[in-house]
Order: C-alpha cells, then structure tokens, then sequence
C-alpha cells in the first residue's frame, strides 16, 4: 500500500484501515492547520486506489472499518467516490463501517440524491470541521465557511442520512473573542444538531499563520481557566438532541466522552473541579501537543 506525505486520521479511527483517497486539502487556507502545508490538493489514481484495497485485502484479515483521506474525500465526483466504496464493500465484506473527511461546503454543493447514493452505497459518516459558529472567527481564520453554508451543508447530509461528526476548538476566539466565539458555536450546534461533536483545545501548530499572529501580538490566546469556561458554557446550553461528545482529545484539559444529553451533568462536574482545583488554571497559556 502507497501513503504519500503526512498521513492524518480522527483518533477515534486509530482501529480503522486507512485508504488514500486523495492527496492534501482543497481549501487549505486555515490559519491554524498545517496538515497539508506540503501537499497541493489531487486526486489518486482510481487504479491506484484499488491496488491499495486489493493489497490491503491480503494483509488484513479482518477490516471492520475503513476511513478515507486525505482531507475533502468528498470533493472528488461522485461516480468516482462510489466506485470506491462499492470496491471497498465487495472487497471488505465484513465492513461495517466506511467514514471519510469532507467539508460543510462539500456536503452542500452535492446534491441530496448524489449523498443518498453514497449512503446506499456504504459510505456511514463524514468528519467535518466546523471550528467556530462565530463568523467573525471564521473569517479571521479563513475557513472559507459561514453558519449559513454550515446549516445547507447539514442538511443535506440528514436528508441523506450520512452521520456527521462535527469537530470545533475552544480557545480558537482567542482571549478577547473567547465569549463571542462560544455562544456563537453553541447557537450553531444547537441547529446543525450532529450525530456526534469533537471538540479540542487549540493547539498553535508552528509554522502556521497563526504561529506567527501569536508572535506578533495580533493573536492572544485565550487562557486556560477561558478554555474550561468555554466547555463548561457548551455544556450547560447545548440543546436536548441526542449526541456522542469525543471530549477526550489528548489537548483538553477534561477529558470526557460519552452520550448527550444522559452524560451532560456528570461532564459538567468534571468541568466545575477543574476550574476549582486544576493548577492549569493558573497559567496565562495551555501548553498542547502538535499534531
């Protein structure tokens, strides 16, 4: 099997078998990533795609789930896509699971009938990053997304009935935008109700745009005790609908994962301690890990 570059893939799919779809990130402009800074966004061979799976096929005896990169699987057109998945399907079938990156946009600028056939086709969730529900922070970051695109590209998805997980950071308003940032992104979830959320600390990858608004003054990073309050904000207005919470990112200061709303009151326990009695929030910054 052939992986070209940096390989990247949710840490919930660390048991999945990773299959190189495509190469980079079509947008590639976000301020704070640099998982693709090397790579410029193509397509893999169809060809070489299958010679992956076949190869993969002789090396694994038993593959229950599958994940496809790199970022913006869903860009690729769809007769392409689906002659990926139903290779993955005839190939693996013991397969249960079949996941992919894509974007909000990607999401709304394929049709609700092109998403149901990936769905029939075996295509299970999408892992997207919203970030921010802010637009403001989405534009100082240059997602190339806005709340409005984010709840078109939602809907299409449920319409189809392909599971998202949507991943957003704390500390991504910074300090002086740290409120705004969070009621916005709560608001917005409140609407795009996902399947499942993943929300992570920010971690400033060197190198980055923002790397360097940090070191410029232009950025100031929210502070520790501003992160939990965040969460703990989220928590507690988070709206009823049913949801897995992957708060267990190796960069929280918490880590919880488990089912909203049923887990929602011991989460905010969790929460309430550490704001009492973790040392962290007696620090100016959250050391984190790259990625």
């Amino acid at each position: 099997m052939q992986y070209q570059g940096k390989v990247y893939r949710p840490w919930m799919e660390a048991n999945s078998l990773l299959i190189q779809t495509t190469l980079g990130c079509t947008h590639n402009k976000c301020t704070f990533c640099d998982m693709f800074r090397e790579k410029r966004f193509g397509i893999r061979k169809l060809e070489n795609i299958i010679k992956d799976i076949d190869e993969a096929r002789q090396l694994f005896p038993y593959v229950g789930s599958i994940f496809l990169i790199d970022g913006n699987v869903l860009a690729l057109k769809t007769a392409t896509l689906l002659k990926v998945i139903e290779k993955v399907k005839s190939t693996f079938d013991e397969c249960s699971k079949i996941s992919l990156y894509a974007g909000l946009n990607d999401l709304r600028r394929k049709s609700v009938q092109e998403l149901t056939e990936l769905r029939q086709a075996g295509l299970n969730m999408a892992y997207v990053g919203l970030e921010s529900g802010d637009p403001e922070v989405l534009k100082h970051v240059k997602k190339g997304l806005t709340p409005d695109q984010a709840i078109a590209g939602m809907k299409n998805a449920k319409d189809a009935g392909i599971d998202v997980l949507l991943s957003f950071i704390f500390g991504l308003g910074g300090k002086e935008r740290s409120k705004e940032h969070i009621v916005e992104t709560t608001n917005l979830l409140n609407l795009l109700e996902p399947e499942e959320m993943a929300p992570m600390a920010l971690a400033v990858q060197p190198g980055t745009e923002l790397a360097k608004e940090i070191e410029t003054g232009e950025f100031i990073q929210a502070t520790p005790l501003q992160i939990l309050e965040e969460e703990k904000y989220l928590l507690e207005n988070l709206g009823d609908f049913k949801t897995f919470y992957w708060g267990d990112h190796s960069n929280n200061i918490v880590s919880s994962r488990g089912r909203l709303p049923d887990n929602r009151q011991a989460f905010l326990e969790k929460i309430d301690n550490a704001i009492a009695t973790h040392p962290v929030t007696r620090q100016h910054v959250l050391t984190t890990h790259a990625w």
